[in-house]
C-alpha cells in the first residue's frame, strides 16, 4: 500500500513524500527516537510522555524545510511516519502544531 505524509509549513508551503515500504512499528520507534534526541526536540506534555503523533511532529519543526530537502532523511520521516501511525494519509501541519490522519 502507498503511504504519503503531508508536512504543511506556515506560510502554506507543503512538503508531500511518499512512500510503500514504511518502517516496522519498532524501527519506526527507534527512528522517531534517535531523531527526536539528535535534534534535541522537548516533550510537548509536562508528564514527560511523548507519543508518535508528537514526535513527528517536533521533528519535523526541529528539522524545518531544509531537513526535508535531504531526499533520504525525509524517506526515512515519511517511512517512519507510515510505520508508527499505520496511517495511508498523515498530515502533519508544523504552522497549526497538529497531525492529523
Amino acid at each position: 500500500m502507498r503511504h504519503e505524509v503531508i508536512i504543511r509549513w506556515a506560510g502554506g508551503d507543503e512538503t508531500i513524500l511518499h512512500t510503500a515500504d514504511p518502517l516496522p512499528l519498532e524501527a519506526a520507534r527507534a527512528w522517531l527516537d534517535q531523531e527526536f534526541v539528535r535534534l534535541e526536540c522537548t516533550p510537548a506534555r509536562l508528564t514527560g510522555k511523548v507519543l508518535f503523533a508528537d514526535k513527528l511532529l517536533a521533528v519535523a519543526q526541529a528539522a524545518a524545510a531544509q531537513g526535508f530537502a535531504d531526499p533520504a532523511w525525509a524517506g526515512q520521516y515519511a517511512r517512519a511516519a507510515a510505520g508508527a501511525l499505520g496511517r495511508p494519509l498523515i498530515r502533519v501541519d508544523v504552522d497549526a502544531a497538529s497531525v492529523g490522519y
